[in-house]
């Protein structure tokens, strides 16, 4: 009988270390591992801190991070003092929003919205783990179109923030479809859980309607051309489905090109191409209008703007409002010409040197 008890036990033993038996993580292969998932120094910055600098001092931005950008020009125009309401109209990675909490000092109130579910909830939790909780910061999953619910709740903000661009967790994150650099399924969708994806546009999109959205939302010289190659692939039974069949459609759409130029024209053309997908499939333009016209009603009188863009289409939207507004008298000042981050900042974050600001100051 003991032996027996003996042997179950053994049994019993081994079975508990067959489970918990250890699992040999991905190692980080060389200074610069090209696999997402393999960078899991880049991925843990609060660890890594060494590994971090040394990224970014390269000109890169770390996986699944996001390096905010004019941060010193933005503080500089906003002027955001103590006991004030605010608002971070893109919450993103909250790099932005952590500079501004530090400006109120525990005193008065900032609002952030973002409508990615995914990244929302590792935002929220980084910046309650740095100590600011809902007595000074409120997180809304909601679009900036709606600014006019959120300020009904909130009042008047005395200092509005909208940085227009994707972040970098976004586009570096191979599973969300946002790069032509990783194969996924072609989504490009800020929030996957609403709308239509960009695979699913293209397979309903005809030549013309095609063509216009390539070249109003980023100005493509190949759109005629890429356009019919996409719609001739649907008419075969050859839908793109992911982001390695678009790039390949690009590539033998361009292909006439000489080979000395080929290289450079299609890395091009896939960023535009991509870009006026996104712009596409989020509404992007609409909810800056929406933005832009509700945006004064949410100003406190004296209250300030400042809006990050970049690509042409939003600036000149943002310039539009901005200067029409100036003419009725709602805003008492606004920016006369764009401000652009340093020298400095491009080298050190090549995703900065498209960037424009425009500020503006509420009657």
């Amino acid at each position: 009988m003991e032996n027996q008890n003996q042997t179950n036990q053994n049994i019993i033993q081994n079975t508990q270390n067959q489970e918990v038996k250890h699992k040999r993580r991905v190692r980080y292969k060389g200074t610069h591992p090209k696999n997402y998932h393999e960078k899991y120094k880049e991925l843990q910055p609060e660890k890594y801190a060494d590994t971090i600098e040394k990224v970014i001092r390269k000109g890169s931005t770390p996986a699944g991070m996001h390096i905010s950008i004019c941060v010193k020009e933005i503080l500089d125009f906003l002027q955001i003092k103590p006991g004030q309401t605010g608002l971070d109209a893109t919450l993103g990675y909250g790099g932005h929003t952590q500079e501004m909490l530090k400006c109120l000092q525990s005193q008065g109130h900032l609002y952030a919205l973002d409508v990615d579910p995914i990244e929302i909830v590792k935002t929220r939790a980084r910046l309650e783990a740095l100590g600011y909780g809902p007595e000074i910061l409120t997180i809304l999953q909601q679009n900036f179109a709606d600014i006019d619910q959120v300020a009904a709740q909130a009042g008047a903000f005395d200092f509005i923030l909208a940085d227009l661009g994707v972040s970098s967790m976004q586009i570096d994150n191979p599973e969300r479809g946002f790069s032509y650099k990783f194969e996924a399924p072609l989504d490009l969708r800020l929030n996957p859980e609403k709308g239509t994806s960009a695979a699913e546009r293209l397979r309903h999109i005809d030549v013309g309607e095609l063509e216009g959205m390539l070249v109003e939302n980023a100005d493509e010289p190949y759109a005629k051309e890429i356009a019919c190659a996409i719609v001739a692939g649907n008419r075969k039974g050859h839908p793109i489905e992911t982001t390695t069949d678009l790039r390949q459609v690009i590539e033998e759409t361009l292909s006439f090109l000489p080979a000395n130029e080929r290289k450079e024209a299609v890395k091009k053309t896939c960023q535009r191409t991509f870009q006026a997908l996104r712009i596409d499939v989020n509404s992007e333009f609409e909810v800056l209008e929406a933005f832009l016209e509700k945006l004064p009603d949410a100003l406190a009188g004296g209250g300030r703007v400042a809006i990050l863009t970049f690509h042409s289409g939003e600036d000149r939207l943002v310039k539009k409002s901005f200067k029409r507004f100036y003419k009725e008298g709602i805003y008492r000042e606004i920016a006369t010409d764009v401000i652009r981050p340093s020298t400095e900042e491009c080298n050190r974050n090549s995703r900065a040197r498209s960037t424009k600001m425009r500020w503006a100051i509420k009657a």
